[in-house]
């Protein structure tokens, strides 16, 4: 493509901000002007791209009329104070953050519901769904032909990073307190997260539902256009840096076919099938690929019409920073 495009990235010091620069810069986004954006606590760092050290300003002074795409990632506060100038002023909007209503920032993921893009007007505002919905959203979406869904029900066992560098950052020094013999003293988390597992992932509301659930339950129905789709999950944190891990159950009204669903898993894109008798792990497979892996693909133990799988991503480059670039490789064809 010989047209290039201004581009802006917001939040470009986090984790998902620095990833996303690193793969426009991979996949060779034709990118004119590259416009880093932060915070003022950040504003001044500088993030490599094509050889150079590009300088970050801040989001706050930015005129977004200068570039033709933005991306959020952010977090919600910033996308909800920023999004609607950048819409005014012209800008299409990739938001990382769930902030956004759905009327307003459709939930995408290329390889699931690309086709929701036709009925878009331009400039075109669409959201990257959490990393836990792209990937157990890539997993069964080619299996929708074959199973009449149910329910589905998800434990996701999420990565640290989850959390941003602060959470990182406190896996990594509670890890080196134990390895050392002193005395541990949780700071980001409520309690000891090296060598342990939590049972929820944010504040709980009344019913015992932390927010993150909830979004996953919401983003699932909407990628698969399962509306009254019914879905349990719990997301529990994992003592793991990077890359999620995922137990997904699915209930079908009808008996699994199981050389047709791993004939399915194979041809999809995006998704690496392992073979029966292997499976694989986050932190050994699936940490900066571009594929969700699908394995211990199995019918229920005493239920023909249960389907069983183990899911491995890399929540930061494929569940966020890449999923947003493929949707932006998608808006330049005319939704810019």
């Amino acid at each position: 493509m010989s047209q290039s495009f201004d581009i802006a990235v917001i939040g470009a010091t986090g984790t998902v901000g620095e990833n996303i620069v690193q793969i426009l810069e991979e996949r060779d986004f034709p990118v004119g002007q590259l416009h880093l954006l932060a915070s003022i606590e950040s504003a001044g760092q500088s993030v490599p791209y094509r050889g150079k050290n590009v300088r970050v300003r801040e989001v706050n002074e930015f005129d977004f009329s200068k570039v033709a795409l933005a991306f959020f990632a952010a977090g919600p506060a910033i996308s909800l104070s920023y999004v609607e100038r950048a819409m005014a002023a012209g800008c299409a909007v990739i938001d990382l953050s769930g902030a956004l209503p759905v009327a307003q920032a459709p939930n995408l993921v290329p390889e699931v519901n690309a086709e929701r893009l036709s009925t878009m007007s331009k400039p075109a505002q669409v959201a990257s769904p959490s990393a836990s919905a792209i990937a157990v959203a890539m997993a069964l979406a080619p299996l929708r032909g074959l199973l009449d869904i149910q329910h589905i029900s998800v434990t996701a066992c999420l990565a640290v990073s989850s959390q941003g560098r602060e959470g990182v950052s406190e896996l990594a020094r509670q890890t080196t307190e134990l390895l050392n013999v002193r005395p541990l003293e949780p700071r980001f988390f409520d309690r000891q997260m090296a060598f342990n597992l939590l049972a929820q992932v944010g504040t709980p509301d009344e019913q015992g539902h932390v927010p993150l659930e909830k979004r996953l339950v919401a983003e699932l129905r909407e990628l698969l256009a399962l509306p009254l789709l019914k879905v349990s999950v719990s997301c529990i944190q994992a003592p793991v840096f990077f890359g999620d891990s995922f137990t997904v159950a699915v209930q079908s009204a009808v008996a699994v076919d199981l050389p047709a669903v791993n004939a399915a898993l194979e041809a999809a894109p995006g998704i690496e099938l392992v073979d029966a008798g292997d499976y694989p792990t986050a932190v050994g497979d699936a940490v900066g690929q571009d594929v969700v892996y699908v394995g211990r693909v199995r019918a229920g133990i005493d239920d023909a019409a249960q389907l069983n799988l183990w899911l491995a991503s890399d929540n930061v480059r494929k569940g966020a920073a890449l999923n947003a670039v493929q949707l932006a490789e998608l808006l330049i064809k005319g939704y810019v």
